[in-house]
């Protein structure tokens, strides 16, 4: 070894690694998922995601203005109707007296531009069997009949005051015919968020219950195959030219050579989204005992930002914002 050779010379002191750290995490980077359910008296935890709440209109609205004070760059809505609501087209989702639209537009008074209002534009959470998409006469799920659902339900939305909507059901041509349909419908200023690289994972489990799925079976027909890569960066190709303003990878624990992969080649922002297992586990762990709460969600965050992602939607965002604000002080 050559005397000079000392790199450990960076790391001595906290101040030297933060003089040359080549990743930084902000509050701005971080968007934090929210649910809304319908009949609700009073807020109700979800027992797979500790901390993590169905919140009524109220709570919703005070959580979001809480989160926004903690200087989170987004909040990311998704509608929990009451099950006798599903049908099998999600009718609730395009009803501008559903749950979600009305959430969007009690967030829209709450804040308006203040932050950035996402929501979730996917048939899953209203259908009574579960699925993203409105299901043909053998089971499979049409997917030409679905975009039409998700059009009504991107102008909804849209109408509900929703800055970004977030195309998560991998229906084929879903960004094109939304971009279209708010371009006619003069909602031009309305961004869309494309689920690019939404693989079919075991890691969402928790969501499930979250959002109160009706789902039997599994999604694996139209969310990617976990062995495949190059997929990604065709699905991802194809909703950049449709129109999307941003893309996104999820899962993001398992799925960080996708997500460098597609940093590397998007002419777009890339967002990751650290799912419900990926918390469900940091959290189980941490209440164990078996690791430190606050470093592995920050190192967990930090890793995402390091594999490329411009935003993270994360059940933490809320709370990692003040950890990092208060770090800085």
């Amino acid at each position: 070894m050559f005397p000079t050779d000392r790199p450990r010379r960076l790391r001595r002191t906290p101040a030297l690694r933060r003089l040359v750290a080549e990743t930084t995490l902000e509050p701005r980077h971080l968007v934090l998922p929210m649910f809304v359910a319908d009949g609700l008296a009073e807020p109700r935890e979800i027992s797979s995601m500790p901390g993590v709440h169905q919140h009524t209109l109220d709570s919703l609205a005070k959580a979001a203005v809480d989160a926004v004070s903690a200087g989170v760059g987004g909040l990311m809505l998704f509608g929990v109707p009451r099950p006798e609501d599903k049908d099998a087209v999600g009718s609730g989702a395009t009803d501008p007296d559903g749950i979600l639209n009305r959430g969007l537009r009690r967030l829209q008074t709450e804040l308006g531009d203040d932050t950035v209002l996402m929501a979730d534009t996917c048939l899953d959470e209203f259908t009574d069997h579960g699925h993203c998409g409105v299901l043909a006469e053998d089971g499979a799920v049409d997917n030409d009949a679905t975009l039409a659902r998700y059009v009504d339900m991107a102008l909804a939305q849209a109408d509900s005051g929703a800055h970004l909507l977030g195309t998560s059901g991998m229906m084929d041509g879903q960004v094109g015919a939304i971009r279209t349909a708010l371009d006619a419908a003069q909602h031009t200023d309305t961004a869309i968020l494309a689920y690019a690289a939404k693989y079919a994972s075991a890691f969402y489990g928790p969501f499930r219950e979250a959002v109160g799925s009706s789902l039997v079976g599994d999604r694996r027909s139209y969310q990617q195959d976990s062995a495949n890569r190059r997929e990604s960066l065709r699905e991802v190709g194809l909703d950049i030219a449709e129109g999307a303003d941003i893309v996104m990878v999820k899962p993001a624990m398992s799925y960080l050579d996708i997500l460098r992969e597609v940093a590397d080649v998007s002419t777009v922002p890339v967002a990751a989204y650290q799912i419900s297992g990926e918390y469900s586990m940091i959290t189980a762990a941490a209440q164990n005992g078996w690791i430190d709460r606050t470093a592995a969600v920050l190192e967990s965050l930090l890793s995402i930002r390091r594999a490329g992602a411009d935003i993270i939607l994360t059940y933490w965002a809320a709370e990692a914002a003040l950890w990092l604000r208060d770090s800085q002080r």
